[in-house]
């Protein structure tokens, strides 16, 4: 850390990462922005849904936000972020991945930690509706992992002028057994349960709107019981959806880590010790990260939290920090 005002001292009373990290889904307020939805049609006939908000100028700074495992363009950071950036006088759009947007995609495939080809469809939309803007990225979790990833495999043909990544799971596999240890095992609990009603809210659709097709490869998967760790969701349905042998495979692939060191384009991560999603050695080391990547890592502020301030008026230093780095990108 670079000078005392970057660094990120948690509310008192919220210094256990676990609140931290609870916090945002439970006790946060909700925020309420206007925004509006633009549907992004993709090459193979499915759609990515799009939530716009801040200045229509076409040369103000355009921000894209990505959210993480079964969140969407409401979960309570992006919304955050989104009017934290409004503010400043920027441009931002939420992507939903497929089938977050709260209604499900039209193809048996969905989305996953790896699936960098959705968001260069994305940013290549974008480039061409506003190609005077500055573009830049934001993602958090898994968004995060499909931003570095991206990253890395473009080079510098990213098309983005910066990047910030949040919390991110940079070993997959690490992160699949760390979730699975101690309280960590609520967050899996919940994430199981989210990820399976999201395949039988597709398979409702598909029954609903006569897709045979998509409903069989559905069901050639098997059943959906008795999934209770990532490695049993991403072996049996995530890896013969999306083309990976297995969820070993999977992981190997769409893993960050691996990605870092090609990355060109200036990018900031942002990611606490105490994660309970991450082991502290699922960090890549100083050497493996390019020139143009800053690694910030605060000792507390859990998954996706980074509450301060009081718990009568909490403050979120990660609606202050990505928006003031970003501003300081266009400066320099």
């Amino acid at each position: 850390m670079s000078a005392a005002s970057e660094r990120f001292v948690p509310a008192l009373g919220l210094g256990n990462p676990h609140l931290q990290t609870l916090w945002g889904p439970l006790w946060r307020k909700t925020t309420h922005i206007d925004r509006e939805r633009e549907r992004l049609w993709l090459d193979d006939g499915d759609f990515l849904d799009l939530d716009w908000h801040g200045p229509h100028s076409a040369n103000a700074p355009l921000v894209l936000v990505l959210h993480g495992l079964t969140g969407s363009s409401n979960s309570p950071y992006v919304a955050g972020l989104q009017q934290a950036l409004g503010r400043q006088g920027w441009a931002s759009v939420a992507l939903n991945w497929r089938g977050c947007s709260g209604e499900p995609n039209l193809l048996p495939r969905s989305y996953h930690s790896g699936v960098s080809e959705d968001l260069a469809a994305t940013i290549a939309h974008l480039r061409s509706r506003r190609p005077l803007a500055p573009l830049f990225a934001v993602g958090y979790s898994l968004g995060g992992n499909v931003l570095l990833k991206h990253l890395g495999e473009t080079g510098s043909a990213s098309q983005l002028q910066g990047a910030v990544a949040v919390s991110v799971p940079f070993r997959l596999d690490q992160c699949a057994d760390r979730i699975g240890q101690g309280f960590s095992r609520f967050y899996q609990a919940h994430f199981m349960r989210q990820l399976v009603a999201y395949v039988r809210n597709k398979q409702r659709q598909f029954q609903h709107d006569g897709r045979h097709e998509g409903l069989a490869t559905l069901a050639a998967l098997g059943p959906l019981d008795n999934m209770r760790t990532f490695w049993d969701f991403d072996g049996r349905i995530t890896a013969p959806l999306h083309g990976f042998s297995d969820a070993a495979d999977y992981y190997r692939r769409a893993s960050s880590r691996y990605f870092m060191g090609a990355i060109n384009t200036p990018t900031l991560v942002i990611q606490a010790a105490d994660d309970p999603f991450v082991f502290p050695h699922s960090l890549p080391e100083p050497g493996e990260l390019s020139a143009s990547t800053r690694l910030e890592l605060h000792a507390q502020g859990g998954h996706v939290g980074f509450v301060d301030g009081t718990l009568r008026c909490p403050g979120y230093y990660l609606e202050r920090r990505i928006p003031q780095w970003l501003a300081s990108l266009g400066q320099g």
